[in-house]
């Protein structure tokens, strides 16, 4: 059985370590601990794992946040992986960091990599890791604060959440989103 792991984030060393590329930080996490490297594949970096006897396909587009539903659509049709089968690992402003929810399908809740993740899909019945990474700012920089570093205060708290989101994946690929949402869900 194959999923679609995506990771949501921006190419770029100007990006690396910002809020808005935990996805790209989770995957990376991810192939690290797995033993797998990323090449460069069609709209994206490409890895492969393995789960218990799943293939996981983890990718992280390269097509910036805004055009990210080009690079899971070319992967899901590649791949032949049905949506349901599919996990978007996202940042989210609502939730406090530390705060990590699995949802079954939803809104883009004005994420631009959500949104046109579900114009490209035509719906929003998709899988999604949402990380929290909290809404510490003035109004009106929010573009300046997802495309910013974590806080000196927030990056000790990274490592066991990322590990945590591992452990999500892993367990949506396993046992599905809604027993995933029972047991991790706060």
């Amino acid at each position: 059985m194959k999923y679609l792991i995506v990771g949501l984030g921006n190419i770029g060393p100007e990006y690396a370590d910002t809020r808005h590329n935990i996805g790209f930080m989770v995957l990376d996490e991810m192939a690290r601990q797995d033993g797998v490297k990323f090449s460069m594949g069609r709209h994206a970096y490409h890895a492969e794992t393995s789960f218990k006897g799943r293939a996981l396909h983890l990718i992280k587009p390269t097509t910036y946040m805004n055009l990210s539903g080009k690079a899971l659509n070319h992967w899901m049709n590649e791949l032949k992986v049905p949506v349901e089968n599919v996990l978007v690992i996202v940042d989210d402003l609502a939730l406090p960091l530390g705060t990590l929810r699995l949802k079954p399908k939803g809104s883009a809740a004005g994420h631009n990599g959500l949104k046109h993740i579900e114009l490209s899909l035509g719906h929003n019945n998709y899988a999604r890791l949402r990380f929290g990474i909290g809404d510490n700012f003035p109004k009106g920089r929010q573009v300046d604060y997802v495309l910013s570093g974590f806080d000196d205060d927030e990056i000790p708290e990274l490592p066991a959440l990322i590990d945590r989101s591992i452990e999500m994946i892993k367990s949506f690929t396993t046992i599905g989103a809604e027993l995933t949402m029972t047991r991790f869900n706060k």
